[in-house]
């Protein structure tokens, strides 16, 4: 007998529970799509307004440009044919890792180092790598680099004789 009354107050509290959640979910939806006014819609006219003028067109005579000879402008627009990067391994104390550092910071050939400071070129090795600088020192690299430019190889020979890592021996 207990065990129907106990299980007719679990119905009942099942149902109750059931209706109250059904009743939770309508309102919300209410409120959420029906409980609120529609809207009404915008009448859009089929013209756009003319756009008002705010300052009259001032007519000026055109100045006359200056002429540029066509050949003129062929060669300021012709590309620099690209330039065929040197070996800088060949200079004493310049290995793979520095040779790549300094092509990738536009120094490729033996002409463009030997335009480079010593002070110029220890702040690419800086920027790449403070560490690079304990490999070689370059103060001795723009006069190999202006020898192997000019094509004196024995020249080179001789001063890279003297040198070890790109210091004088």
């Amino acid at each position: 007998m207990i065990r129907t009354i106990l299980g007719l107050l679990a119905g009942m509290a099942l149902a109750f529970a059931g209706v109250f959640l059904f009743a939770w979910v309508l309102y919300w939806l209410w409120e959420r799509l029906g409980g609120k006014e529609e809207p009404e819609p915008i009448e859009i006219d089929a013209q756009p307004p003319e756009p008002e003028v705010v300052a009259p067109a001032v007519e000026e005579e055109a100045e006359e440009e200056e002429e540029i000879e066509p050949e003129a402008e062929l060669e300021a627009k012709a590309p620099e044919p690209p330039v065929e990067p040197d070996d800088l391994k060949r200079i004493e104390g310049i290995g793979p890792k520095l040779s790549s550092v300094l092509q990738e910071a536009g120094i490729v050939t033996f002409a463009q180092l030997a335009a480079a400071s010593p002070e110029e070129i220890e702040q690419i090795l800086e920027a790449a790598d403070p560490r690079l600088l304990r490999l070689a020192h370059p103060a001795s690299w723009t006069e190999q680099a202006a020898l192997a430019a000019a094509g004196e190889w024995e020249a080179l020979a001789a001063l890279k004789g003297t040198l070890k890592r790109g210091r004088k021996a």
